[in-house]
């Protein structure tokens, strides 16, 4: 054992051993060393997009996925942590347009380089697993799935509204559209309606909102309500408006009905207008003949129409001069037009009830149409509406007003009466009606997945025969910004129609990258079979153990990744129903934000690490300037790490510096998985000083530990009541019942406290008997430094590897990989322990030191074992012992 911790050369020897002999490679149906099976745990992360480096983000998933993986190994599990790349998606392109080289070559440049960062951080990955979404091996069983759900009717082709860029011409995501305009070449975004492939995930809707509370209780409550807004089950009333608008052919539109739906139908004598959609029937008569109606319907379709940018813009509209009835009022109420209501929504249009709903309120007050209150409380009654700020806020006690005959009645009862009434009409009925759309998973782009359909003119679209799979995406084309360039490769498009040998084409758009993430994990259970998707070994794995990733994907990702397992399981090809026991959604990594004004107008951020603070004389910062500059530059404050904001922090530099235990160590102690992290450089200097401390006592003490180690000498002898020795073996055990609790509980930051008090117990002991130690003094540190080593493995690998090699503990435990996990001693926890003195007859023959708290029956059996009175009572009968309670020991025997 080398004198001074040197991490450069630990962590390189101690990963290329662990390479070497394959030692995380997982095998399905291990079996422990008495023969029996250890039971499977499958620790999976998010895969990362290979975007060039790994960030602090990622550092801090994944080391939070080893730290698990490596505790239940040690803990008789077998353990599988596999890793992949979420390779194909819109980055590659926009990298590609900017550098002009294709998305394949800055994609597997990316990848090498993060997959050595992985390894550097020395990860218990099985990388014989890996996966890569944009690999023809990975993809051919993507394509195949997708043709098996062509087959089952979960695939379907229906038009889709798309942003369209006139000048680049193409379609652009909506995180492409920048008010209303194309990100590269700034021109006015057209909505076109185009041809698109869906699944029907709305046929999984009840069962997957049911799910949420019946079989995933071990995902966080955020996690779960985020996913059960998104599928937002609603129950109400649907309903139609009477009306008397005709087309063209003089036929009265949609039969004269505007339905509407509603979950509060005891709102309905508060409608003051109704708003449709755009895209609304009505809207496109009225626009035939109304060139003010066209242009405001043109003017909505800049821009994207996501609920998120609708909550947040401006609410518009124009009167269409028409009306329809009130069903229960009988009043006219006029149609607006407005940019807020989706025809993708119910059916496409809304009941007007500003006084009771913040959108239409908003609506309301801008345009001046009426508000009229209906439901009031007797703190609240009917006022001035013309004169509020906001809508009405209901209380429970809360009645309605100024609605007829149902005046008085709570809004419950309210809803049941008027809801029989319009059902007593024949024109609404109770509905359930769902948020949730199918998924769109056409993209009209050419890094990604290709959807196995060819075109042709005899036969129509059909789906490519099995045996033609994977269809190979070319990896060497070139994003120029205009088009798709798939539609240009006559290699890739042009091909014959299997069934009538004509001249055919291929689709050319790609698959959107969730498809890529939603069965991935399933696929590391198989990954090197040729002939299948999923073998039984995903049986064996799965469902996952334990799954950790951002919040950030607790809707789409995680939500389609659901639907797709029972899709999988409704043909026949799994044997559960949800693909993930246990969800860990880890906090973001924060750091400090420094930018200036530019001349332009725009913002130029600096690096934490190139800035300064300038004090006054009573050393308070008074402003930040760059480094051995007199830039000044502002404080943004606390956020997430981020490239935009140039804010993060290097990995590979860290780990270079200071070492991947290091990193490991701080990322780790510095905040509970599931909280935020701040970044903090005194923190990594503190976590590497802690280590360095760790080494330096063992080494110090290196020959009495590889001593004792070396003789097997595994029990402690005798304490003899030394209190030093009890102290450490009660600080040790205590804190190590502390740390198994936290390890199950996942709250890591604790046991690296643990740790550390752990060995400052250890040091303090190291002092007291400098003049050292005898046996029992040498067990009682061997026995402290082994339990220490093997709570800290899972966090910091390398050193705890190398110490437990260089000092023996092999030998007695076995590799500290696969060593048994410490359990804690009770009777190491007590705290004070006294003398027993042994008499025979009355005479004094022996002593020894127990417990305040120790049961007779021990009492008896360790007197009787006492080796000073083991020789008077050889051969004898003993007639009786008598115990005086934390005094003594009388062994009477016979005559």
């Amino acid at each position: 054992m080398q004198e001074h911790y040197d991490h450069k050369t630990i962590e390189s020897k101690t990963q290329e051993i662990w390479s070497s002999k394959e030692i995380y490679k997982a095998i399905e149906y291990s079996k422990n060393i008495y023969g029996s099976i250890k039971p499977k745990f499958y620790a999976c992360s998010m895969l990362p997009y290979p975007s060039g480096k790994l960030h602090m983000g990622h550092v801090r998933n994944y080391t939070i996925n080893d730290v698990m993986a490596r505790y239940k190994r040690m803990n008789g599990f077998n353990v599988l942590m596999p890793m992949g790349w979420d390779a194909f998606g819109m980055p590659a392109e926009n990298a590609a347009i900017k550098s002009k080289i294709s998305p394949a070559e800055w994609t597997y440049k990316n990848i090498k380089y993060m997959k050595s960062q992985m390894q550097s951080i020395g990860l218990s990955i099985d990388w014989s697993r890996e996966i890569c979404a944009c690999d023809p091996e990975y993809y051919k069983w993507t394509q195949w799935l997708f043709l098996k759900m062509l087959e089952n009717n979960i695939v379907y082709q229906n038009t889709q509204i798309v942003n369209w860029d006139p000048v680049d011409q193409t379609v652009l995501a909506n995180e492409q559209v920048i008010d209303g305009h194309g990100w590269r070449s700034g021109a006015l975004i057209e909505k076109r309606e185009i041809p698109g492939y869906y699944l029907r995930i709305t046929d999984y809707a009840d069962e997957l909102l049911s799910d949420l509370d019946n079989k995933l209780q071990e995902w966080p409550e955020k996690v779960k309500i985020m996913q059960s807004n998104w599928i937002g089950k609603s129950e109400g009333l649907r309903f139609a408006f009477k009306h008397n608008i005709r087309d063209k052919n003089n036929n009265l539109i949609q039969n004269g009905n505007l339905y509407v739906f509603t979950t509060r139908p005891d709102t309905i004598n508060g409608i003051t207008f109704c708003g449709i959609a755009p895209e609304h029937p009505i809207s496109i008569h009225l626009s035939q003949n109304n060139k003010t109606i066209q242009n405001f319907i043109d003017q909505t379709k800049i821009g994207t129409n996501t609920e998120a940018e609708i909550s947040t813009k401006e609410k518009k509209g124009i009167f269409t001069g028409l009306s329809v009835n009130n069903p229960i009022t009988n009043e006219e109420i006029p149609i607006w037009i407005c940019n807020y209501v989706l025809m993708s929504y119910g059916d496409g249009a809304i009941m007007g009830v500003p006084a009771h709903d913040e959108r239409d309120f908003e609506f309301a007050k801008k345009y001046g149409i009426p508000i009229k209150q209906v439901i009031s409380n007797k703190n609240f009654e009917a006022s001035n509406t013309s004169e509020w700020k906001e809508p009405y806020r209901e209380t429970k006690d809360c009645y309605l007003i100024n609605s007829g005959i149902y005046n008085n009645l709570d809004c419950k009862s309210a809803a049941i009466a008027i809801s029989k009434e319009i059902i007593k009409k024949k024109i609404g009925d109770y509905k359930t009606t769902w948020r949730l759309r199918d998924w769109s998973i056409s993209r009209q782009r050419y890094w990604g997945t290709p959807i196995p359909i060819i075109h042709c003119p005899n036969c129509g679209s059909l789906p490519v025969p099995y045996d033609q799979l994977p269809v190979k995406l070319p990896e060497n084309l070139t994003p120029d910004g205009n088009g798709n360039p798939l539609n240009k490769d006559n290699n890739f498009v042009h091909c014959i129609c299997h069934k009538c040998s004509s001249n055919a084409k291929r689709e050319t758009d790609t698959m959107d990258t969730f498809i890529d993430s939603s069965w991935y994990f399933m696929r590391y259970t198989s990954a090197n079979n040729k002939n299948e998707a999923i073998d039984e070994r995903n049986n064996y794995w799965m469902p996952i153990d334990q799954y950790i990733g951002g919040i950030e994907h607790a809707v789409l990702h995680l939500l389609y990744a659901r639907f797709w397992t029972k899709v999988m399981r409704d043909m026949k090809m799994l044997s559960f129903d949800e693909p993930i026991t246990r969800l860990l959604c880890q906090g973001m990594v924060l750091n400090h934000s420094f930018s200036v004004r530019t001349k332009n107008g725009g913002i130029e951020y600096f690096n934490p690490d190139d800035v300064e603070a300038v004090r006054d004389s009573n050393n308070v910062i008074v402003s930040y300037k760059l480094i051995n500059s007199e830039k000044f530059v502002e404080y943004n404050g606390i956020g997430t790490m981020s490239k935009s904001k140039n804010n993060g922090v290097d990995p590979q530099s860290i780990i270079n510096n200071w070492g991947a235990d290091t990193a490991r160590l701080f990322i780790i102690f510095a905040s509970p998985p599931e909280q935020t992290l701040e970044w903090s450089n005194s923190g990594i200097e503190g976590a590497n000083r802690f280590l360095r401390k760790l080494w330096r006592i063992c080494y110090t003490h290196k020959e009495y530990i590889i001593s004792s180690n070396s003789n097997n000498k595994r029990d402690i002898i005798s304490l003899n009541n030394k209190k030093s020795l009890m102290d450490l073996r009660r600080d040790i055990h205590s804190l190590l019942k502390q740390c198994n609790h936290d390890y199950e509980r996942l709250q890591y930051n604790t046991i690296v406290s643990a740790s550390m008090k752990m060995l400052k117990s250890i040091e303090y002991f190291c002092k007291q008997e400098s003049t050292i130690l005898d046996n029992n003094s040498i067990s009682v540190l061997t026995e402290a430094i082994g339990i220490l080593l093997r709570i800290l493995y899972p966090i910091v690998p390398h050193i705890t590897y190398v110490i437990w090699e260089n000092l023996n503990y092999n030998l007695v435990h076995g590799n500290i990989i696969d060593s048994t996990w410490p359990t804690h001693e009770e009777e190491a926890l007590i705290s004070e322990k006294i003398k027993i003195i042994i008499q025979i007859n009355g005479k004094l023959r022996g002593s020894f030191f127990a417990s305040t708290n120790e049961n007779e029956e021990k009492l008896k059996n360790i007197a009787i074992k006492t080796e000073s009175v083991s020789k008077y009572i050889l051969n004898k009968n003993i007639k009786r012992i008598i115990v005086v309670p934390n005094k003594l020991i009388n062994i009477v025997l016979n005559d």
